[in-house]
């Protein structure tokens, strides 16, 4: 993938205020999102609509543990220059954890006051630190939208392609074309 003329471009910042009305429209999808779930009755929550698709809570699930690991990977990436972190097994995090039988209301509540966190933490990261160039990273297998390993890439990429993946599987759950969700998931979908 050529990141110039590619998604490395729009997740980049152009301006002094970009990362704020980023951040500003992050907090906005968690707090939208967030009240929009609630209207999923809890044995709706729990539904697939396929057998080979995870059902809503199970999806939600799935980004709290994509919240609880990246919010380690962007502490991390401050305390080093590359942008290289294990993997998870995503599918058997979302099965070992059955999601389906916790209260739908508290799966909602923690993701939303997790990823507010990770707003948070976001906010405190220094400029510098995001926009550094990162030639080492692993973020040909880790990333929702892959950077090619020979690219350099910077941690402001990582966390809007985290947020983007966030938006992605809001959209699975909630049918909204607004929400950017462009790419295709591997693991099992609502």
């Amino acid at each position: 993938m050529d990141l110039r003329n590619n998604s490395l471009d729009r997740f980049m910042s152009t301006d002094q205020n970009s990362i704020e009305q980023f951040l500003s429209g992050f907090r906005q999808t968690i707090e939208t999102g967030a009240l929009r779930l609630r209207d999923i009755p809890e044995d709706q929550s729990q539904m697939n609509k396929r057998e080979d698709k995870w059902s809503p809570k199970e999806i939600i699930g799935h980004l709290i543990d994509s919240a609880s690991n990246n919010h380690q990977r962007f502490v991390r990436a401050q305390l080093g220059s590359a942008l290289v972190f294990q993997r998870y097994e995503q599918v058997e995090w979302v099965m070992k954890q059955r999601y389906n039988e916790e209260p739908w209301d508290q799966l909602i509540q923690l993701w939303k006051h997790y990823n507010l966190h990770l707003a948070h933490l976001i906010s405190v990261i220094p400029e510098q630190t995001l926009t550094q160039l990162r030639p080492l990273h692993n973020l040909d297998r880790i990333a929702f939208e892959t950077v090619d390993k020979d690219q350099t890439t910077t941690l402001e990429y990582f966390v809007r392609d985290y947020v983007a993946h966030l938006k992605h599987h809001l959209a699975q759950i909630l049918g909204d074309n607004e929400i950017d969700s462009a790419k295709s998931s591997p693991e099992p979908q609502y």
